[in-house]
């Protein structure tokens, strides 16, 4: 978002409140700058994923990101790692790992990257696991992949991993094929994957979306234990709200391919600035008020409909469904601009 200098600048929210140090001289773990990712559509015109964005994640930092579906946040993830569809191509953009620019490395150096320094957790368990295969190996696997280390030594980093993921009888979960697992738990195992090589970077896609309440709460509590453990930077995608609370140092929020807003959670989720912000804030589902009526226990949806990626508006991609919106709006898309207390926001009602 914004300027370098701006965006170096801006102070690390600490969970909790207060800030955590910031060293300009010390490139940060993974630095995005003005990203665009565009997919072909059906009709051959580009549709734009992601839009010039700029993101950074420190050492042993933990980045939240929120917005509705099809915003683009599951393809920056892919981006990052070299993942994107063949439908998908990165138009222009930095991504830069440990000072190292990914988007130059050959297949065979994002490989050996994969997995060993960058792991990703995705939604859905049961699609990330081979289900003909019990899910033991499926963990050593990718220890064998990277280190040069014995079947032995890698089923003994496998069980131990599954330890360190919650199991109290890794054996069995060793043993066992994913459908004899429940969704908590094959999730579990596939974090167990992403940790396996002690990567120190996880980017999690919706890593407790297909759960149950009881679950997610258990599965964001091991998220915080072992990031805090093992020092892990995370970039989590989620619309858990809670997760992002307990979790997150800064909350990052994204439309149509753009960021948005930026804060600390207290700050985006207490007082959001941008008009986005509060509308998707107000629609994501939450605990109901037994004594409200049904219409007050039914989120609000924010009015209208997400632009056609194909064809965004010249303005701000927002205008159409803003309740603020000015004339700028139309004309032109808003600058970031960065507040006082530490605060980004792209929205001509704080400068644009």
């Amino acid at each position: 978002m914004g300027a370098d200098a701006e965006r170096h600048g801006a102070p690390r929210i600490a969970r909790g409140g207060g800030q955590l140090p910031y060293h300009p001289l010390v490139p940060a773990l993974l630095e995005v700058r003005d990203l665009t990712v565009h997919y072909t559509s059906g009709n051959g015109a580009p549709a734009v994923a992601v839009d010039e964005l700029s993101l950074d994640v420190e050492e042993g930092e933990v980045v939240g990101l929120l917005g509705e579906s099809g915003c683009g946040k599951t393809t920056l993830l892919l981006a990052i790692l070299g993942l994107l569809p063949e439908s998908a191509h990165v138009v222009k953009g930095s991504i830069r790992f440990r000072g190292r620019e990914l988007r130059t490395l050959s297949g065979a150096e994002l490989r050996g990257l994969r997995g060993a320094e960058v792991s990703i957790i995705f939604q859905e368990p049961a699609l990330a696991l081979n289900p003909v295969r019990r899910v033991g190996p499926q963990v050593a696997e990718v220890v064998r992949a990277h280190r040069r280390w014995s079947r032995r030594r890698c089923r003994e980093e496998a069980l131990s991993m599954l330890a360190e993921v919650g199991f109290t009888a890794p054996e069995r979960v060793h043993d066992s094929y994913p459908h004899e697992l429940s969704g908590g738990e094959r999730q579990r195992v596939v974090i167990a994957q992403a940790l396996a090589c002690r990567p120190a970077l996880i980017l999690a896609d919706e890593p407790t979306a297909s759960l149950d309440s009881t679950t997610q709460a258990e599965l964001r509590a091991l998220l915080g234990a072992l990031q805090s453990r093992f020092g892990l930077a995370l970039l989590l995608v989620s619309h858990d709200l809670g997760a992002l609370a307990a979790l997150a140092h800064r909350v990052l929020v994204m439309y149509a391919g753009r960021l948005v807003e930026a804060g600390g959670p207290t700050q985006v989720f207490g007082d959001p600035l941008h008009p986005y912000s509060r509308g998707l804030l107000r629609a994501l589902p939450r605990a109901p008020d037994p004594a409200g009526s049904r219409e007050q226990r039914i989120p609000p949806p924010i009015p209208g409909m997400s632009p056609d990626p194909a064809h965004l508006p010249p303005g701000c991609a927002f205008e159409p469904r803003c309740p603020d919106r000015l004339p700028p709006c139309v004309e032109r898309p808003p600058q970031e601009t960065r507040l006082a207390d530490g605060r980004h926001v792209r929205c001509f009602k704080y400068g644009g």
